[in-house]
């Protein structure tokens, strides 16, 4: 009988590299995918994306590659990349151990979709709790800088892109996105009557984006 193996995809990473030096990240292959994105046209890219099946990690597991989709075709003329990291739920930390313990995987991520839906700042919004995810995140995000991973014109390419940590002030209902886009509006977190879409239609001023 075979041994049961366990193979990780997503947290691979996590209790294997150091979170805090980019080097343990570059030495497992980190960053070549956004190398890989680069080198093709963001319609390619969602293309893929949709072509892969990979689904969002919340209840309603919506297709990641729709949702870019959505995002590339808007008229929007400024668009934005937010990770909802609030997580409020009591009991769950699916993306606290990501943040704390492979950050660089969500800051690549993040690069990856700002140049397939257009998009040159993205924003992390997490819980205000989670002091040491906020550390890593942006002692990471300061390494990325440094390295070319972030900033202007990403790897020699016209692309530029930059991401900012928000802490959320522990509202459970900020884990809903269009309370987290009013909370990052400075506003009251509270749900936004749909239509429309934060997907097409995120955000009406952004007066302190």
């Amino acid at each position: 009988m075979k041994a049961w193996m366990e193979k990780r995809i997503l947290l691979d990473n996590v209790g294997v590299i150091d979170p805090e030096r980019i080097e343990d990240y570059l030495e497992r292959g980190g960053y070549e995918g956004l190398k890989a994105a680069l080198r093709r046209t963001p319609a390619d890219v969602v293309a893929e994306l949709k072509e892969s099946g990979l689904r969002g990690r919340g209840g309603a597991g919506f297709p990641t590659g729709l949702k870019w989709e959505f995002v590339l075709k808007s008229r929007a003329k400024t668009r934005y990349v937010v990770c909802n990291a609030d997580e409020g739920e009591p009991g769950t930390f699916k993306d606290r151990v990501l943040m704390e313990g492979d950050p660089h995987r969500l800051i690549e991520g993040m690069a990856i979709c700002g140049y397939a839906v257009g998009a040159r700042r993205g924003f992390i919004y997490v819980r205000g709790e989670y002091a040491l995810s906020i550390r890593r995140l942006e002692r990471a995000i300061a390494q990325a800088r440094a390295h070319g991973f972030l900033g202007r014109k990403i790897l020699g390419t016209d692309f530029s892109f930059d991401i900012e940590v928000r802490a959320g002030a522990g509202a459970y209902v900020c884990g809903e996105e269009t309370a987290l886009l009013e909370s990052m509006e400075g506003k009251r977190g509270w749900p936004r009557i749909r239509p429309p879409s934060p997907r097409t239609k995120a955000s009406a001023g952004n007066p302190r984006w």
